[in-house]
């Protein structure tokens, strides 16, 4: 079972994408804040991570840069999952390393299933 972390700071938002990806048979952590989501992808492991952008604490990009910063965290696949659609933030997203970038408005808790299956099958 592959394990998402989920690092969203609106709850409502975190555990609708939790149900949906528990459902789906994955397992999910949570964390409501840039740093606590760094600190949980070091500590735990997860094969992939949702991160949104705007959040308190350490926001999205500054998160991916520490991840991607990390020997042991530098290869765990990070989608931006968020609400900045303006081109600049999608090429920042894409020059600090993510593996997609994703405006929540645009698409469907499954189509994001869809895409962290994708990504987690070309990771394999």
């Amino acid at each position: 079972m592959a394990k998402i972390l989920l690092i969203e700071d609106d709850k409502m938002l975190s555990d609708m994408y939790a149900a949906k990806f528990t459902r789906e048979g994955y397992e999910v952590l949570q964390a409501d804040n840039g740093s606590k989501g760094l600190k949980m992808t070091k500590d735990d492991k997860p094969d992939i991570v949702l991160l949104d952008i705007i959040m308190p604490k350490m926001d999205g990009f500054a998160c991916l840069k520490a991840i991607r910063k990390h020997e042991e965290t530098k290869s765990v696949p990070v989608i931006l999952l968020t609400n900045l659609g303006q081109e600049e933030d999608i090429k920042k997203g894409k020059e600090l390393g993510a593996d997609g970038y994703y405006i929540k408005a645009n698409h469907t808790p499954t189509e994001i299933v869809d895409k962290v299956r994708e990504v987690l099958a070309a990771k394999k």
